[in-house]
């Protein structure tokens, strides 16, 4: 029987649709050539893909599909191999709003001069504060009590967690309650987010859980600890935290954009999530880390501190993050650690790691750091995919 004109027609629109879905799955619709950073007057070196053996072509790929939204929400993909920046890919998406849908502010094309919310990140960035107090003798040893450095909370001094360390902190084993993991952090019943609506001030409030492991024994990722963390940096330093990150860390690497937004309403600064740092200074961290401590030939940190956080802390392994497509993964001084294989290699890679996408990731045994921000703060975060889908199998 022959088809009439509208069957026809519906037939066209149906097989055009279905070209249309197959074809965009596999091929990506934008454009994207690759091109070498450009040179800034920030201290960070640029060069291209095939000067540190990249293959451009898979790179190109991968930014293409993070272009067509392939990956959910990505707002920049940065590469750093063999001392050059190599890519700095940045695409359009939302900036971050607490209390917004989905947590999506402002509509805007990302670049490298915008400032971005690094969240957890933050944790990391605020390890490294402690280490360099160390370094500088501010502190005396991670193995020493929280409470030598919390003068004005003694009554919390009892129970057990007088055993509490500078360590337990960094290593989220200070067995004090805390619930991030399990509420969502769009409610009130989340740790994270009660701190800053509570009527005390953030050390009481987190001082004031129970005790419900022995300090060492017990994984538990707490924003709490690493908030008790900027109570002792400053006891100890007499310096507000800003101020000491300012002078140790973010000047020495000329990050000026480096900032603290967050503060509760006490006016003490969230350590835990309060960064903000455009994504080429993310770079100039994670290249203090793979450099094993040193910045353009200026120390900043200790090769000891670097060395710990880039080993899985003993006893902590097999960790599921939320959100996140890693897998089961270690956890060191608030990094977290993986082994990656990649044609039969074994490569071990440390991160920070900040809700919604947002990475520094150290690669010691390829010389390479990789960055990414983003705000797939309610959807799955797919990063480990444009590893192994383009940036490994671009290792040549």
């Amino acid at each position: 029987m022959q088809k009439t004109p509208v069957i026809k027609k519906v037939v066209f629109i149906i097989s055009t649709i279905v070209f249309l879905f197959f074809g965009c799955k596999y091929e990506p619709v934008s454009q994207y050539t690759y091109r070498q950073p450009e040179q800034l007057q920030d201290g960070i070196a640029v060069g291209s893909l095939a000067a540190v053996n990249l293959d451009s072509s898979l790179i190109e790929l991968g930014v293409r599909n993070i272009q067509d939204g392939r990956f959910g929400e990505v707002h920049s993909m940065l590469i750093y191999r063999d001392g050059k920046l190599v890519l700095d890919a940045y695409f359009q998406g939302h900036k971050y709003q607490w209390g917004a849908p989905d947590h999506y502010g402002a509509w805007v094309p990302w670049n490298a001069t915008m400032p971005h919310t690094v969240h957890s990140v933050s944790k990391s960035i605020t390890s490294l504060c402690i280490g360099i107090a160390l370094d500088t003798g501010f502190i005396k040893s991670v193995d020493q009590s929280i409470f030598d450095y919390l003068p004005d909370h003694q009554q919390f001094n009892t129970e057990g967690k007088q055993a509490i360390t500078i360590e337990h902190l960094l290593t989220m084993t200070s067995g004090l309650q805390w619930a991030e993991w399990n509420a969502p952090l769009s409610s009130v019943e989340n740790d994270q987010v009660g701190i800053y609506f509570a009527d005390t001030d953030p050390v009481n409030f987190i001082l004031d859980r129970p005790l419900v492991f022995t300090p060492g024994t017990h994984f538990n990722y707490s924003g709490g600890n690493i908030q008790l963390l900027r109570a002792i940096l400053e006891n100890a330093t007499r310096m507000p935290f800003d101020s000491f990150s300012q002078k140790y860390l973010f000047e020495p690497l000329h990050a000026d954009s480096s900032y603290w937004s967050l503060r509760f309403r006490t006016g003490e600064i969230m350590a835990a999530s309060g960064l903000n740092q455009t994504p080429r200074e993310m770079v100039k961290i994670g290249t203090v880390m793979l450099n094993k401590g040193i910045w353009n030939g200026v120390r900043i940190i200790s090769e000891n501190w670097v060395e710990k956080s880039g080993q899985s802390f003993a006893g902590i392994s097999g960790i599921k993050v939320p959100g996140e497509d890693f897998g089961r993964v270690g956890y060191s001084y608030t990094w977290w650690t993986k082994e990656f294989s990649n044609s039969g290699r074994k490569i071990k890679m440390y991160w920070a790691n900040g809700w919604g996408g947002q990475k520094i990731m150290v690669f010691p045994e390829l010389n390479m750091v990789i960055v990414f921000t983003g705000a797939n703060y309610m959807s799955k975060v797919k990063e480990l995919k444009i590893l192994e889908k383009y940036v490994l199998p671009a290792l040549r």
